[in-house]
């Protein structure tokens, strides 16, 4: 697809087998007009959660490399703009009902986490006996 198209996406079907069957790719936008994006490398480590907005998912589709909208500063980012750390999309699923996408990427650098991590998933929960702690693990 060439980088000056504009890709659109149509609304999705109210019949639960068309959504669900069918082979319109439809995603389903939250009322902010987001849909959540799971990240995994190609190793299947859960590298990062983002949302999308109809404008990062289609430059995504566009251009082969993730975009995102950050909720907090209200606006398009593309993962590796200023890190060097981008995300070349390899292949792009959505669930049954088309409200989430799991995005499965080959990482260009080293770290797909703002912490330098490489995963943003680097603490486990531990309920014990004295409370919930976070515990770092390792890749």
């Amino acid at each position: 697809m060439s980088a000056h198209s504009k890709l659109s996406f149509a609304k999705p079907s109210t019949s639960k087998a068309e959504l669900e069957e069918g082979t319109a790719f439809t995603p389903r936008f939250d009322e902010h007009g987001l849909i959540g994006a799971i990240v995994t490398g190609a190793d299947g480590v859960v590298l990062m959660f983002a949302f999308m907005n109809a404008e990062a998912l289609r430059l995504t589709l566009e251009t082969g490399e993730a975009h995102f909208y950050s909720r907090s500063r209200k606006s398009l980012w593309k993962k590796g703009e200023t890190s060097g750390n981008v995300l070349r999309v390899r292949e792009l699923l959505t669930d049954c009902d088309q409200d989430i996408l799991l995005v499965k990427v080959a990482l260009q650098g080293e770290a797909a986490c703002h912490t330098g991590r490489h995963s943003c998933f680097y603490r486990r929960v531990d309920a014990g006996a004295d409370g919930v702690a976070l515990e770092f693990v390792t890749k």
